[in-house]
């Protein structure tokens, strides 16, 4: 038995997570046994499951990691793929951060509180935001503030707040500050008018003040930090934090790709063959998890998850990718997650050790990737030799759906408008030569009514 504890939840005393044959589960130590046995007993963690706020899990007789300190090992359901709040666009964002108000607020009707409001608590599960960590919760006690509030502010309503007024891609701070945006760096970033929306001025303006004045202290909102707190006034700051959180809006639009598919050079034909060739080779290969690079809205995603196959969509474009999640929501998709993601630069290793958050090639690989409409993008935009996108590629995945556009084809001409072609490489003769030392060719084929050529490959 091989059994290896997790990077990200070395930092909590009650449990960490470990893996035991390629399963994860979830360790209990004692001293958390009474807080546990109460979030079993008050029905709050049948209430959350049920609704799909909280990951169900089964207690388990498998060996604990640390047996010295062990009261009890759980096997928490599994995710089928683990995304970080840099990588979420605005409404992904906004809907974990009412997820976790919503998971406060029950939880004090049943008698605790959540002792962290981390974003990286949440991920997106059958579609919706849902808290993963069981250790989360605590007994709550009468008076006691919410110890979770800073973290709140700055894992959601800071972030928020700079993409809905300042720029939707400041989502990346998150990215640098792990532990949230700070709050005196997002009062300075926040326009003035700010100030005059109570819910922002309380959370995070005087808040940020709160925070210098007592050095760092964990303070309530017009308190000082010991103060104690009633029940009633903790819900009234929770919902609070929910209406600052609700108010706040980004609408997608004016960006490069987010329209994409309403002003391509596809003719309907065209489209029509190339959806037609994605689907059948997406049935030949039945993948069971698929990544779509530079999937847009997702039109070329859907061809798998409408199939039952999990699959995500990363693009670059936070439009894009908001469009793409609003589509999820209103049809209620359980198999696609839409992400942001930039491929010449993708999510790093990071945290302590460079192990609490995992690369994006260390959450791989794929059974299939789709790269339709992409490659052009990086050995034109980004200089990226053809060599190295087949490497990269390889590493990715098993099947590979992979679309060459030559430099004829109007998308590609238009990159290269404003810039010297040094691409003589750029060729689809090189392109299949080149990506023939590293995958199998199974099928090739020129869509309709296009320049462009499709391509089935398997990795060797």
């Amino acid at each position: 038995m091989n059994s290896g504890q997790s990077g990200a939840s070395f930092r909590d005393p009650s449990g960490f997570l470990f893996s035991s044959d390629g399963v994860l589960f979830r360790q209990i130590n004692d001293s958390y046994s009474a807080h546990y046995r109460l979030l079993l007993a008050s029905g709050l963690y049948d209430k959350l499951t049920r609704s799909g706020l909280l990951i169900p899990h089964r207690e388990s007789d498998v060996a604990p990691a640390d047996p010295e300190l062990a009261f009890r090992v759980i096997q928490p359901d599994s995710i089928a793929f683990i995304s970080y709040p840099y990588e979420w666009s605005f409404s992904q964002l906004k809907d974990a951060a009412l997820a976790t108000l919503r998971i406060q607020t029950r939880a004090l009707g049943a008698g605790m509180t959540l002792k962290d409001a981390s974003a990286y608590n949440i991920q997106f599960h059958h579609g919706q935001p849902t808290l993963i960590d069981t250790l989360s919760f605590e007994a709550y006690n009468d008076g006691a503030p919410w110890v979770a509030y800073r973290q709140f502010c700055q894992h959601f309503l800071a972030p928020l707040a700079l993409m809905a007024y300042t720029d939707v891609r400041l989502s990346q701070l998150l990215r640098v500050y792990m532990d949230g945006v700070p709050l005196d760096l997002a009062a300075r970033l926040l326009p003035v008018r700010t100030r005059f929306d109570f819910g922002l001025l309380t959370h995070i303006h005087l808040h940020a003040q709160a925070q210098r004045k007592y050095g760092g202290t964990a303070v309530q909102p017009s308190s000082m930090p010991a103060a104690r707190l009633s029940k009633e006034a903790l819900l009234g700051l929770v919902h609070s934090l929910q209406a600052a959180v609700q108010k706040l809006q980004w609408k997608p639009g004016g960006t490069e790709w987010a329209d994409y598919y309403s002003c391509t050079n596809y003719s309907s034909s065209a489209l029509a063959h190339k959806q037609e060739l994605v689907s059948s080779w997406v049935s030949r290969a039945q993948p069971e998890r698929v990544w779509d690079l530079g999937a847009n809205d997702g039109t070329f995603s859907r061809l798998a998850s409408q199939q039952g196959i999990f699959t995500v969509a990363f693009d670059i474009d936070p439009a894009a990718v908001e469009k793409n999640y609003h589509q999820t929501k209103s049809s209620r998709e359980q198999n696609l997650l839409p992400l942001v993601m930039d491929l010449a630069n993708p999510s790093p290793a990071l945290g302590w050790h460079g192990r609490e958050r995992e690369s994006l090639l260390q959450r791989g690989p794929a059974d299939m990737v789709f790269a339709l409409a992409l490659l052009h993008h990086l050995a034109i935009s980004n200089n990226t030799p053809l060599l190295q996108l087949a490497a990269f590629f390889h590493d990715l995945g098993q099947w590979l759906v992979i679309e060459f556009v030559p430099k004829s084809d109007s998308q590609a001409a238009r990159l290269l408008r404003s810039r010297i072609d040094i691409f003589g490489q750029y060729t689809r003769e090189e392109f299949e030569r080149i990506f023939q030392t590293t995958f199998i060719l199974h099928e090739r084929a020129q869509i309709r009514e296009s320049q462009r050529f499709l391509y089935l490959m398997q990795r060797n």
